[in-house]
């Protein structure tokens, strides 16, 4: 039975959710933070360690100004109104990608939350926001001053002391990595689903984790 460390999520497919039903793409985000919750809580329950969730990538900045300005919103809102319950739960939350370019309140909520989640051990969630792999591993090649190998490649990456997804899940439809974690996937599972984010939910978790338990997996051995 397959060890499980790590589960991340490209979560797509929430504006076309919400222009489905009508009510426009911001309802589709509003609907898919509901979702992030209740995968936490499940997660939880399951005792699986870490989380990872796409968020935000470098390339959603060309979306329109009003849209990345709710996202923004319904951050800072989640995390002003929930820190209480993610403290209670133990939650430790964790921030990858270049946060230099957000709006000043959303770094200051980020901080805030970090530091009051610091001591939390139930599990891991990070939040990738404004995260970009290519990005990430061209800024990891500049940092590193000594001989470049993989275990230095690694100790520079906005996943260091993380281990890798055992797992990808992808909603929406679409079968591409769209600049997510392009190094630290090379042997992740992955898992592609139609189903919108809005509509994904525990049982769909349940049954890929039980899919995940029964393979077999080599990391290149026979």
């Amino acid at each position: 039975m397959n060890r499980l460390n790590h589960v991340a999520f490209i979560m797509d497919g929430n504006g076309r959710w919400g222009e489905k039903k009508g009510r426009g793409r911001n309802f589709g985000h509003l609907k898919g933070v509901e979702v992030v919750k209740k995968i936490v809580e499940k997660s939880l329950e399951l005792k699986i360690p870490i989380l990872t969730f796409y968020v935000f990538s470098s390339e959603n900045w060309k979306r329109p100004k009003k849209e990345i300005s709710y996202l923004f919103r319904l951050i800072k809102n989640y995390f002003d109104k929930e820190i209480q319950n993610i403290i209670k739960e133990k939650i430790k939350i964790n921030i990858i990608g270049d946060q230099k370019k957000l709006p000043v309140d959303i770094k200051q909520t980020l901080k805030k939350t970090i530091k009051l989640t610091n001591n939390n051990d139930k599990i891991i969630v990070n939040l990738a926001i404004n995260y970009g792999s290519k990005n990430e591993i061209l800024k990891t090649c500049k940092k590193i001053k000594k001989k470049i190998n993989i275990k230095n490649f690694e100790k520079n990456l906005y996943t260091k002391n993380i281990p890798d997804p055992d797992i990808l899940i992808r909603t929406g439809g679409r079968q591409r990595l769209s600049n997510f974690m392009l190094w630290q996937l090379a042997y992740s599972e992955l898992y592609f689903l139609k189903k919108l984010w809005p509509d994904f939910n525990s049982n769909d978790l349940i049954k890929i984790l039980k899919n995940y338990k029964k393979i077999k997996r080599n990391f290149g051995n026979i």
